[in-house]
């Protein structure tokens, strides 16, 4: 299988062409690139890379085509990738409008956990796909991390609002913790340190088992601690509430972009 990445040095791009050559999913001779900047000596260390001149000599070269470029460039590629597997990393840009391009067109929502291999990235097939297209899917996005099969468009929207914002909603927790601690005196980088703990360690306990969260949250409560106090005024001062207006914000964001 010969992939093309459009966007390959961008974020996301740049993530999946280093994790496939990493893994072997690839080889360097099968990997076609594009970006706006052009050609480099080398490409994560591989200086076997293909680089295209254009999206048409791209596609012209490759089995798979990944879109990973800000929405608003999406029109300018004029794109033309027929019989060819597409998968848009674009947020907003919907299926009808990749369908021009004649190729097979999968949306797919990554986020910046692609970096380290641990990005969620649920898809949905804009195109009637085959066995072997959706197994292909698969196998690319196993480069970054795992994946599921949305049942349609409008829950592309949600996730772009919710894993597809990485570590920003962690990162504002983080933000907050770590202010709390300073503003009372504590070292800096002791209150960052405690933030670390409290957000990614903390997390760790809740890996691969999170839909035990609710059970979580009920023995802290039950326990009548320090921690359920804090949980309780935290709903009290409309962190749930929060949340999901957070999300609806980011979905709605997301629809208008399209």
């Amino acid at each position: 299988m010969r992939i093309g990445i459009i966007g390959a040095t961008g974020w996301l791009g740049s993530a999946l062409g280093k994790r496939l050559l990493e893994l072997g999913l690839v080889a360097a001779e099968d990997l076609v690139l594009l970006n706006r900047s052009g050609p480099r000596p080398e490409y994560h260390g591989h200086d076997r890379v293909i680089w295209a001149k254009d999206p048409a000599d791209l596609a012209r070269q490759v089995d798979v085509v990944v879109l990973s470029v800000r929405p608003q460039d999406w029109p300018a590629l004029d794109l033309r990738a027929e019989d060819r597997l597409v998968l848009s990393f674009m947020a907003g840009v919907r299926g009808e409008a990749l369908r021009a391009s004649g190729g097979r067109v999968v949306r797919v929502m990554p986020n910046a956990a692609a970096e380290i291999g641990q990005s969620y990235s649920p898809w949905w097939a804009a195109s009637k796909l085959s066995d072997a297209d959706r197994a292909a899917v698969t196998q690319v996005l196993s480069a970054i991390g795992t994946s599921d099969e949305l049942a349609s468009e409008d829950q592309i929207d949600l996730m772009t609002a919710l894993p597809g914002s990485g570590a920003a909603y962690p990162a504002l927790m983080a933000v907050a913790m770590a202010g709390f601690l300073r503003e009372r005196g504590v070292a800096e980088q002791i209150a960052w340190r405690s933030a670390e703990a409290a957000v990614c360690g903390g997390a760790q306990l809740l890996a691969g088992r999170v839909a035990e969260a609710p059970a979580m949250l009920a023995a802290y409560r039950d326990y009548r601690g320090v921690t359920a106090a804090g949980l309780e005024a935290a709903e009290d001062a409309g962190f749930s509430r929060a949340i999901l207006r957070a999300l609806e914000a980011a979905t709605e964001a997301a629809r208008k972009l399209g």
